[in-house]
């Protein structure tokens, strides 16, 4: 039996890891770390308190074989460029890194399509940066997900994102082919995804779009 290590679980698509991974036998142990207690209750769960700056000392000593990461802003909420590619970059790289130091061999990673190192668009390029720096880590298995448009309700009022993800299931069936990648994705399913990757290692390092997760979820 498996432990994980869970960071961003009070998020949307964290929420759901979370719960997928309470719900597998697959796995005795499920070690959360949160800036403030969720209130949630399972023989399972472990809860640790702390944030970036604190994490070494959080996780240390906390024996694990898998980490998924699913941490994240928006350039909304925070606008200065310094916190948020810590956020977006920093506190990801630095807890896969703590995550294989207590002996993790795999990572799961939300990302975000396009994301690239090359890219001159700064959102892009901290994602693409934060991926690279987490593959360089060396895991036997980096998942890496890059979901477009994340269905589901968040507990912040988005208006804007509401709007947008209405749209993205009107026209979702008009993404084919090559374009299915930027198909909009539930966060369930996300998370469903993630967690069901975690039984069928193949390589190294794989990259997750939107075909590539729908297909895990019929396994």
């Amino acid at each position: 039996m498996k432990k994980a290590i869970v960071y961003g679980a009070s998020g949307l698509v964290g929420s759901y890891i979370l719960e997928n991974l309470l719900k597998d036998d697959a796995y005795e142990q499920v070690v959360i770390v949160v800036r403030k207690d969720l209130n949630i209750q399972h023989p399972k769960l472990k809860t640790l308190i702390g944030d970036f700056n604190s994490l070494a000392n959080v996780v240390q000593g906390i024996e694990i074989d898998e980490v998924f990461i699913s941490l994240g802003t928006t350039q909304k909420k925070t606008p200065d460029k310094k916190v948020y590619y810590q956020i977006d970059h920093d506190y990801p790289v630095l807890a896969a890194k703590l995550a294989k130091e207590n002996g993790a061999k795999s990572v799961f990673l939300v990302s975000a399509i396009g994301a690239n190192v090359n890219s001159s668009v700064f959102y892009v390029k901290t994602k693409g940066e934060a991926e690279q720096n987490i593959i360089n880590l060396n895991f036997e298995h980096t998942y890496i997900f890059r979901p477009s448009m994340i269905l589901g309700d968040r507990k912040e009022n988005r208006p804007l994102e509401k709007i947008f993800k209405a749209v993205f299931k009107v026209i979702n069936p008009l993404f084919i082919g090559k374009l299915s990648a930027y198909k909009g994705i539930e966060a369930r399913d996300i998370a469903k995804a993630m967690v069901k990757s975690a039984t069928k290692f193949n390589e190294p390092v794989n990259i997750l779009h939107w075909k590539e997760m729908n297909a895990l979820l019929n396994i």
